[in-house]
């Protein structure tokens, strides 16, 4: 229980500017940590795989392992009902890409499994149904809110960065026009966020660029742990290039607006026009 003098959090942020910054920083990193829930388990199932001796196949093994996972989060109620269909529906979305990106040679598995289709594991469309629970569960521990979202620009825009992924195999690259395109459609944009008693908020752009930074490292760390190869990691592993930084800012639109369009069908505003932020990043 808090002393009488509340939380430690609560002490810490009594003790003047410095110390407000310092137990918001760490109330926000709690909230992430909760949010990166799934994703968490996915590297925890990719690592315990590298070193535990496995009566399956390996991308076997991590499949039964992350549908247990689905299924526990739904039973704790982690995630509703609705939710989990929603990052199903990443699943499904995200073995459609991969399917496509293996086949014209983007990046390789290279063990062997019973669960493959096309040289593509099913437990990897997991990875991608992580990003979405992030997105899911973020929305919902952060109470975030939107102003001046544009929902059915960003939906095309969204859809226009997903079919450029696949048809710059053929076509010219697209990548730094909607990059441009994503900036001008979210400007004057916000995204809302709660931690602790404050209300804060910051460009729409910026959170998808932060989310594609730190969806960056994790695929450095995936990749490390074997989860797939580019074609320069054949050998040995090597850094991915940074220019996947910019890939995942433009990929992560895909799961946003996904997830935009539940939280609008709920009764739940999307849109805070009346919180006053107590705070902001711009």
């Amino acid at each position: 229980m808090p002393g009488p003098r509340g939380t430690v959090l609560e002490r810490i942020g009594r003790r003047g500017p410095a110390g407000l910054l310092a137990a918001q920083l760490v109330r926000f990193g709690v909230l992430q940590a909760r949010a990166c829930a799934f994703a968490v388990c996915v590297f925890v199932g990719l690592g315990l795989s590298t070193v535990l001796p496995l009566p399956v196949a390996r991308y076997d093994a991590l499949l039964v392992y992350l549908v247990g996972v689905t299924a526990v989060f739904w039973l704790l109620k982690l995630e509703t009902g609705r939710e989990i269909l929603a990052i199903l529906g990443f699943h499904v979305v995200g073995l459609v890409f991969e399917l496509f990106k293996v086949h014209m040679g983007s990046w390789s598995y290279p063990e062997q499994a019973l669960t493959m289709v096309g040289g593509v594991p099913l437990y990897s469309g997991f990875m991608y149904a992580a990003v979405g629970s992030y997105v899911v569960r973020a929305w919902r521990l952060l109470d975030l809110a939107l102003t001046d979202y544009r929902s059915r620009a960003m939906a095309v825009v969204a859809a226009a960065v997903y079919a450029n992924f696949l048809t710059h195999h053929w076509l010219p690259d697209a990548r730094m026009l909607l990059a441009v395109v994503m900036v001008a459609v979210t400007w004057g944009s916000w995204v809302h966020f709660t931690v602790g008693r404050v209300r804060y908020r910051m460009p729409l752009a910026l959170s998808f660029v932060l989310i594609g930074f730190f969806l960056w490292l994790a695929e450095n760390v995936s990749t490390f742990l074997g989860a797939w190869r580019y074609p320069d990691q054949v050998d040995a592993w090597a850094m991915v290039h940074p220019d996947k930084f910019g890939a995942w800012a433009l990929l992560v639109t895909v799961s946003f607006v996904l997830v935009a369009s539940l939280r609008s069908s709920e009764p739940a505003p999307l849109v805070d026009r009346s919180a006053h932020a107590g705070g902001q990043f711009s």
